[in-house]
């Protein structure tokens, strides 16, 4: 392929060595070439405007604007280039790259996983990819988890509770259950107003909680909506529960 009708990529990862592997794979396939390079979101954002690249390959984890707030930024161009994610972590995937439009690589990025992400993102038109990024950053609603079978969406919304059991934590929701590799507290932190904490192994679905009941024996009992059995609260959360409970359901206790 001639040199100028050659697509331009964008490197944006706050990693040197990261970004060098992805020069290298990038500068191997014919038909692409590396039009600049950015080490966290804003310098991406600044590239784009700069450079024009066709495809950004964008990390995740940077530090300041990481990659996802950048993410939503590009989606607001007038015209955005396609974006291939490359990630150490399965846990930011969407339904969106599941229709195949864009990609989403985990590290070490292989030589044939990269070709094949650009070949897809170079059929991807830019109101396409701006469509699916808007999926992505708007939808909040939605946890995506690697199962044995794929990517699998779960709609948080229907999470009455999750629970931790050694390294893994379950998700119990109206469809059944769906083990993940999210910790309590990188739940908790990012979905504040869904989940409080009712014990150090347990987080409640605030859109489920119904009442607070202590037993007989001294013990602190959570009643969830479509659940018979209670959940067990411990005595360091109990007046955290009482506070939310006096904030939001008032006389509920």
């Amino acid at each position: 392929m001639n040199p100028t009708s050659s697509r331009r990529v964008l490197i944006a990862d706050d990693e040197p060595l990261a970004r060098e592997r992805l020069r290298r794979l990038v500068e191997a396939l014919d038909g692409y070439t590396v039009c600049g390079e950015a080490d966290e979101g804003a310098a991406a954002l600044q590239a784009v405007a700069e450079q024009n690249p066709d495809i950004v390959l964008l990390d995740i984890r940077m530090p300041g604007m990481d990659g996802m707030q950048a993410a939503a930024q590009l989606a607001g161009l007038a015209n955005p280039p396609a974006l291939i994610f490359c990630t150490a972590y399965d846990r930011y995937a969407v339904h969106a790259f599941e229709v195949q439009a864009a990609a989403y690589l985990l590290k070490p990025v292989r030589r044939e996983a990269l070709q094949q992400a650009l070949q897809r993102a170079g059929r991807v038109n830019r109101l396409q990819a701006r469509a699916l990024l808007e999926a992505q950053t708007n939808d909040p609603a939605h946890l995506a988890i690697r199962t044995h079978r794929g990517t699998e969406l779960i709609d948080l919304d229907r999470v009455r509770y999750c629970e931790a059991d050694q390294k893994y934590v379950t998700l119990h929701h109206s469809g059944g259950e769906t083990v993940t590799d999210y910790t309590l507290k990188e739940l908790e932190q990012a979905y504040p107003d869904r989940f409080l904490r009712v014990h150090r192994h347990t987080l409640a679905s605030t859109a489920f909680i119904q009442s607070l009941v202590r037993t007989g024996t001294g013990q602190h009992q959570l009643f969830l909506r479509g659940m018979e059995q209670p959940l067990q609260v411990s005595r360091r959360h109990a007046p955290g529960v009482r506070r939310w409970l006096d904030e939001h359901q008032p006389g509920s206790l």
